[in-house]
C-alpha cells in the first residue's frame, strides 16, 4: 500500500469515528452539566418565607382593655370616620365590625374565604378583604357591613392597598403578581418580587411591595406602573407601611429589625433599627408621626416616633397572646392588637 493510500484510509476511519461518537447532550457528557446546574439552582434557592414566632403563655397582663372577638383574629383595619375596627376571623370566615371605644362587636359579615390582612380604601371605607382561598378581593362597606363587590384576582391574594387615585393593588402570593382593581374589577396584572407579602402606598402614589422570599422591596408608580427600582430588604421581610416623605417601613422578621427606605429618585435604605423579638405586625399613625410594631416572640408592641431617616423608641406595652397584627385609629390615637391564639382584641390607649 502506498503512503498516499494509507493516509486516505486513516482519514476515513477517523471521520467515521467522529460521526459515530456521541455529541452535544449525550448522556455521558450531559450528566456532569446537569449536576452542576442542579447544584447551582440549589445554592440559589431562596429561603422559606419568614413566619411570626409562636408566642408562649402570657407572663404579663396585657395593657389596656381586652375583649373576645372570635376565632383566630388576624387581619385588622381601624377606620377614623366611623370609629369601627374591622377584624378578619376564621372558622367561620367572617369580618367582625367592632366599636373601637367600647370593644363591642356590632356586626359580623360572612366572607367567601378567610383573610390574613385587611386595609381601607380610604377613611370611611370600604374595607379591602383579600379572600385567599377564593382568589378574590371583597369590598365591605362601612358602617353597615354590606358587601359592595367581589372581584376575581390572582392566585391566593394575600394583601391589598389603595392608591390616591382609586386604584387598588392586590398581591397574589402564589403567583408572584399584583392585580390592579378599578371600578370593582381587575384591569391588569403586573409581576412582583418573589412571593409578595406586603404592600403599601404613599400619599404621592408610590407603591411598595415586599417579596417575602425574594427578600426585596419593589417600588413603582401607582398611575403609570413604572418601576422605580428594587432593593434588598433584609433577611426575612414580611410587612410594609408607607409614611410621610415617601418613606417605607419594613419589618424584617427573620432579621429582627425595622428597615427604613426612601423611594425617590430610586429606592434606597436609609437605616436599620435593631428590634429583637420577631417583629411582625406594623401600623403607622400619620397624625402623630408614630410607628407601631408587634414582637411575637416577646408579646409586646413597640411605639416609635418617626424621625427624618430613622426611628426613636417611645415605649413598649405587653400584648395579648400571638400579636400578629396591629392597627391605629389616627382620629383617636387608639391602638388595636389581635390575639390570634385566644380569639382576643386588645384596645390600647397609649400613654
Amino acid at each position: 500500500m502506498t503512503e498516499g493510500s494509507f493516509r486516505r484510509k486513516f482519514a476515513l476511519v477517523v471521520f467515521a469515528a467522529v460521526l459515530l461518537s456521541p455529541v452535544g447532550c449525550g448522556p455521558e457528557e450531559a450528566a456532569p452539566d446537569r449536576g452542576a446546574a442542579e447544584q447551582d439552582a440549589a445554592q440559589k434557592e431562596p429561603p422559606p418565607a419568614p413566619e411570626p414566632a409562636e408566642s408562649p403563655t402570657l407572663a404579663e397582663e396585657p395593657a389596656g382593655k381586652v375583649v373576645e372577638v372570635g376565632p383566630a383574629p388576624e387581619g385588622i383595619a381601624a377606620d377614623p370616620e366611623t370609629g369601627l375596627v374591622a377584624v378578619a376571623l376564621r372558622n367561620p370566615d367572617e369580618l367582625a365590625l367592632v366599636d373601637g371605644e367600647s370593644g363591642e362587636t356590632v356586626r359580623e359579615v360572612g366572607l367567601p374565604e378567610s383573610a390574613r390582612h385587611l386595609d381601607l380604601a380610604g377613611p370611611g371605607g370600604p374595607v379591602l378583604v383579600p379572600a385567599e382561598g377564593s382568589d378574590s378581593l371583597v369590598q365591605v362597606g362601612l358602617p353597615d357591613g354590606e358587601i359592595l363587590g367581589e372581584a376575581p384576582v390572582g392566585d391566593f391574594p394575600h394583601a391589598a392597598a389603595a392608591a390616591p387615585g382609586g386604584r387598588i393593588f392586590v398581591l397574589n402570593e402564589k403567583a408572584s403578581t399584583a392585580s390592579i382593581v378599578e371600578d370593582g374589577r381587575e384591569t391588569e396584572k403586573i409581576e412582583t418580587a418573589f412571593k409578595p407579602g406586603g404592600v403599601a402606598v404613599t400619599d404621592d402614589g408610590l407603591v411598595g411591595v415586599v417579596g417575602v422570599r425574594g427578600l426585596s422591596l419593589d417600588v413603582f408608580e401607582a398611575d403609570t406602573l413604572e418601576a422605580l427600582g428594587r432593593v434588598d430588604a433584609g433577611e426575612g421581610p414580611t410587612h410594609v407601611k408607607a409614611g410621610p416623605e415617601n418613606r417605607f417601613y419594613v419589618t424584617d422578621t427573620r432579621g429582627d429589625a425595622v428597615l427604613i427606605y426612601s423611594a425617590r429618585p430610586d429606592p434606597k435604605q436609609l437605616d436599620r433599627v435593631s428590634l429583637p423579638g420577631s417583629p411582625y405586625g406594623i401600623a403607622i399613625d400619620p397624625r402623630r408621626n408614630q410607628l407601631w410594631v408587634t414582637l411575637t416572640a416577646e408579646q409586646r408592641v413597640v411605639q416609635f416616633a418617626l424621625e427624618e431617616r430613622t426611628l426613636s423608641e417611645i415605649d413598649r406595652y405587653p400584648t395579648v397572646r400571638q400579636p400578629n397584627t396591629v392597627a391605629v385609629d389616627p382620629a383617636s390615637g387608639r391602638v388595636f392588637v389581635t390575639g390570634k391564639t385566644d380569639g382576643q382584641l386588645q384596645i390600647l390607649e397609649p400613654r
